[in-house]
């Protein structure tokens, strides 16, 4: 550890958390700064309404393999087991039939629950087992060219639209006709083959603001850090005196961490690093939204369960949020990869979400199956396509970058963003 600096962290979501809990622990003075009045960027809480429990923008998923975000948790004082249901990977459909897996040697395990998925044929189990053998042993590595379609071309339909597709745009937030395969197996690497547990599901039990946003506040105040919502940063320059470091917004900090979205960061390093701003703004993104319904007495086969996707169905995912210990009779219904929904318009999509949402719960009548919500995050995820070049985290002399768009193995994940807020932090 070096002597104690001036660090402005830019950015309150979960990657400027990670920094700013990172730089107060080493003892420097941290000022975060935060254009939205509330924190925790794309994975927030919104603000209660009259008559309703606080919703989030979007239905949130972690895995096992999250060890960045769990320790992180734990530093600022939550505990990921009250606040995350935690189970074996499970891909079932509405009707309970799908993929899960048991404990013991993933692969073991793994290869145990595609030979149980009795309604499919063996040849479509057998292509799957083989697919997966076969991955393991090229390491999980493919031409950096490839999308998630081409890797999976050879596999029977039924398991690209029940399994590959599904897992895909879960994972990516990228359909698979266009999604980086490359990226796709390092996921799969991670969550089935990384170690016990690493592919558990952890669903959040509480609002989002709960997991992280709120307690790591609360923290970073009584460390003595300074935060500042509601705020945006207008200019970053080098400093008047000549002496290292920045000046940001006229006041002087010896490190600058821009955890802020991509094309925020791309705006206030345009004359400082022109090419590093470039690469920053040349992200395409895509939408996810959620709609949340409320259907007093129904439930889901499982916490999580896929659905099959149409012309007029468009949610692949469906929560039951009283299975997982939440507010009974309240389900998420996620739409991943949304822009054609966007294109479409909201109220249409609405409609349809709610639609689907009754043809699903067939355990009470259509009209007690209403719409509480529709959430629509625009710039969800950037688009994880193949032979993406994502912006590293050094920018200049002590000006890093961090969030889940800035080069590393993973798609646009929590843990993305929570490892590259701890690595942006510099001495």
């Amino acid at each position: 550890m070096g002597s104690p600096r001036r660090i402005a962290v830019v950015g309150g979501g979960w990657a400027g958390l990670a920094a700013a809990v990172e730089a107060t622990s080493r003892g420097h003075a941290v000022t975060l700064i935060e254009m939205a009045p509330q924190l925790g960027g794309r994975a927030r809480s919104l603000a209660a309404e009259a008559g309703h429990a606080r919703l989030d923008n979007g239905q949130h998923i972690l895995i096992g393999a999250y060890v960045a975000t769990l320790a992180l948790m734990r530093r600022v004082g939550v505990d990921p087991d009250t606040v995350l249901l935690r189970m074996p990977l499970t891909l079932v459909d509405a009707s309970g039939q799908g993929l899960r897996l048991g404990r013991g040697p993933v692969l073991l395990a793994f290869t145990r629950a595609v030979w149980a998925m009795g309604h499919w044929r063996w040849r479509e189990r057998l292509a799957l087992s083989n697919a997966a053998l076969g991955w393991l042993l090229k390491g999980f590595r493919c031409d950096d060219r490839w999308t998630v379609a081409l890797l999976t071309q050879s596999l029977p339909e039924r398991v690209r639209r029940e399994f590959i597709d599904p897992l895909c745009v879960a994972a990516l937030n990228t359909p698979a006709r266009d999604a980086s395969a490359a990226v796709f197996l390092r996921v799969l690497r991670d969550a089935l083959f990384a170690g016990p547990g690493s592919s558990d599901l952890l669903v959040p039990r509480r609002p989002l603001a709960e997991l992280l946003p709120e307690p790591a506040a609360a923290w970073l105040k009584a460390n003595g850090a300074d935060l500042r919502l509601g705020r945006r940063a207008q200019s970053l320059s080098h400093r008047p005196d000549g002496r290292a470091g920045w000046s940001l917004d006229d006041e002087p900090f010896d490190q600058v961490v821009l955890a802020c979205s991509a094309s925020e960061a791309a705006r206030l390093t345009a004359t400082i690093a022109p090419d590093w701003s470039q690469r920053a703004a040349a992200f395409g993104y895509e939408p996810i939204i959620t709609a949340y319904i409320q259907a007093d007495g129904a439930r889901l086969a499982a916490p999580m369960v896929a659905l099959p996707e149409g012309p007029m169905a468009p949610a692949q995912f469906a929560f039951d949020h009283g299975a997982l210990g939440a507010q009974p009779g309240r389900f998420a219904y996620v739409i991943s990869g949304a822009a054609t929904w966007v294109e479409r318009g909201l109220d249409t999509t609405a409609a349809a979400a709610l639609a689907q949402a009754r043809a699903s719960l067939r355990d009470v009548a259509p009209e007690q199956v209403r719409l509480i919500k529709l959430v629509a995050e625009k710039r969800a995820t950037f688009l994880c396509l193949p032979g993406l070049q994502r912006p590293p985290t050094h920018i200049a002399p002590a000006l890093t970058a961090a969030g889940d768009h800035i080069d590393g193995p993973y798609p646009a994940t929590l843990e993305g963003a929570v490892r590259s807020g701890l690595a942006a932090v510099v001495g």
